[in-house]
This record gives C-alpha cells, sequence and structure tokens, in this order.
C-alpha cells in the first residue's frame, strides 16, 4: 500500500528532474561534417569475380538467429550504449525487412532506466570472412542525435594494436550522423571511416569519404552501401559507384564479421544535448533502421 502511493510520486519527481536537465544541459549544436569531394574517376562495381557466399534477405518473419546475435546484449537485460541503452527486442523482421527500432521510455524499459532504447546487431562467431564485398541494402533512421551503421570489425579489435591495420580495422561502410544536414535541398551526407589500433590511446582513425546521396533520400527510400576489401584496398561504394578508396594504416589480413546498429549520441545513458527537452515528448514515437538485406560474396579468381 505504501509503495502504491510512494512510486508514482518518486516517479513525477523523476520525471520533473529529466525535464530540468534537458532545459539546462549544454547545447552544442551538430557540426556539419568535413566535405571530402568525391573521386574525379569514380570506378563502377563490378561483381562478375565474386559469388555470393552469405546473405540474409530478412524473407522470415523472425531473425534468423544462426546469422544474427545481439552485439553486447543479449538474453532481456538492457545495457548502457553510448547516450542510450540497447535491447534485444528493438530488432525483428517484418515485411521482408530488417527493423532495429529506436524509442524513447520515460519510464524505462522492462525494469531499465529512463531514455532512448534500440539495439545492435553482429554476426560474431556465426560468420566472418576475410577480403570480399559486403553489402547492405537499407532506409536509415529519422533523428538528429541519431546514427545508423553498416561496419564489419574482427573479434579481438580492442586488442589489435601495434600492427597497423593489418592485424584488423574497423571499416565503417556508412555512418548516419548527419540527419537533416544537407549540402543542398536535396543532397543527403553520410560518411565512411577506418579505425585501427584498438579504441584506446593508440587508435588511428580516418575518414575515407563523405559521400553524397542524391538520387534517393536515403531516410526514404532504400541505397545499397558496400566495400571491396582486397588485399591492396578498401573501395567504398554507394548504389554501385565508388565515393573512395583507402589502404590506411595497412590493408587487414584477418577475418572480420558483420554489424548493423543504431546509436544514440552521449555516453552513459544520457542522450546528447540534440534531444535535450525533447525526449519526455517522444514515448510514443518511434523511428526505424530498416535494412532489405545484408550479402557477401568472396573472389573467384
Amino acid at each position: 500500500m505504501f509503495s502504491n502511493i510512494i512510486n508514482p510520486i518518486v516517479s513525477f519527481f523523476q520525471a520533473i528532474w529529466l525535464f530540468i536537465l534537458g532545459i539546462f544541459a549544454p547545447v552544442s549544436p551538430v557540426a556539419p561534417p568535413v566535405v571530402i569531394p568525391p573521386p574525379e574517376n569514380p570506378a563502377v562495381l563490378d561483381l562478375s569475380d565474386y559469388d555470393l557466399v552469405w546473405s540474409d534477405e530478412f524473407d522470415g518473419g523472425v531473425l534468423d538467429q544462426t546469422k544474427w546475435t545481439g552485439f553486447r546484449c543479449s538474453g532481456d537485460k538492457s545495457v548502457v550504449r553510448q547516450g542510450g541503452y540497447w535491447h534485444t527486442d528493438f530488432a525483428g523482421v517484418k515485411d521482408g525487412s530488417l527493423h532495429i527500432s529506436s524509442k524513447y521510455y520515460s519510464r524505462g524499459y522492462k525494469g531499465g532506466r529512463a531514455g532512448w532504447y534500440s539495439c545492435g546487431l553482429c554476426t560474431d562467431g556465426l560468420f566472418e570472412q576475410t577480403y570480399g564485398y559486403f553489402e547492405a541494402r537499407c532506409i536509415l533512421p529519422k533523428g538528429s542525435g541519431l546514427w545508423s551503421a553498416f561496419w564489419i570489425m574482427p573479434h579481438n579489435m580492442s586488442n589489435t594494436i601495434g600492427n597497423g591495420g593489418t592485424d584488423g580495422a574497423e571499416l565503417d561502410v556508412f555512418e548516419s550522423p548527419n540527419y537533416h544536414y544537407k549540402l543542398s535541398d536535396n543532397v543527403n551526407v553520410v560518411t565512411t571511416n577506418i579505425h585501427y589500433d584498438g579504441y584506446g590511446a593508440e587508435e588511428k582513425s580516418q575518414c575515407v569519404a563523405t559521400p553524397f546521396i542524391e538520387e534517393n533520400d536515403p531516410y526514404e527510400e532504400f541505397n545499397t552501401y558496400g566495400v571491396e576489401w582486397n588485399e591492396d584496398e578498401y573501395i567504398f561504394y554507394i548504389n554501385g559507384v565508388e565515393t573512395g578508396r583507402s589502404s590506411f594504416g595497412g590493408v587487414s589480413k584477418v577475418p572480420e564479421y558483420l554489424l548493423l546498429t543504431v546509436e544514440v549520441g552521449g555516453s552513459g545513458g544520457r542522450a546528447g544535448s540534440s534531444w535535450a527537452g525533447k525526449a519526455l515528448a517522444r514515448d510514443a514515437e518511434t523511428t526505424d533502421f530498416i535494412v532489405d538485406y545484408v550479402r557477401v560474396y568472396q573472389s573467384n579468381s
């Protein structure tokens, strides 16, 4: 009886405190990306020497757990990820596509704290490959401070220090932190990056490209994002056209696995200031990262 009276009062004051935090959070507008000019003579994707060796078309009604597992989240528990939380309930298959949803819960989700909830999936322990062509076809999630990504990395990325990128590198085929930032009325921008030497003080990184997406609005329509990884370099593509290439740090020579993730800017579960003052009004809203397929090819030559 006592708890029935106290709990609503506690929840009320928690909501007031979160609102105050939102109002007085420091404001730091999202800076426009540094623009890297596209290649003068971009290559066009040619898969004539490649065979399809792994794919998920997401045609079933449930996520295929022989292909995907939660990245740093599992079972029925939430984990802190940047400025939000990950829970496996926020990844599912419907209408022939994978949907990774993002939603704010002012009372938390399944006993978790108030905040933004989403999910990350990976093939770690289920599938990995050295070299090849890796591609995802997807629609990006709408939301400032929110970003989706398709990336690959080695199992022991945190320990790959001292040998450049040859013993494993994180390849961000695309990241989408620039929702509603456009270089013109019809041009959207994503980013492509490479990281190696772990995630501590020794980490090295390079922004390879800030690809322009002119034909299809990436937040409303499907586009393909891919990387051709060979012994000499990484070549990144959008809709089959090269956006940039690099051998930064030396090309990885070890197997790497796939990731599909959605994150909220910030840290410790607290969203960045771009969400400040808005979160409490968003309980009924959700936004999805929609993936039509993921395909992996291997050279047959």
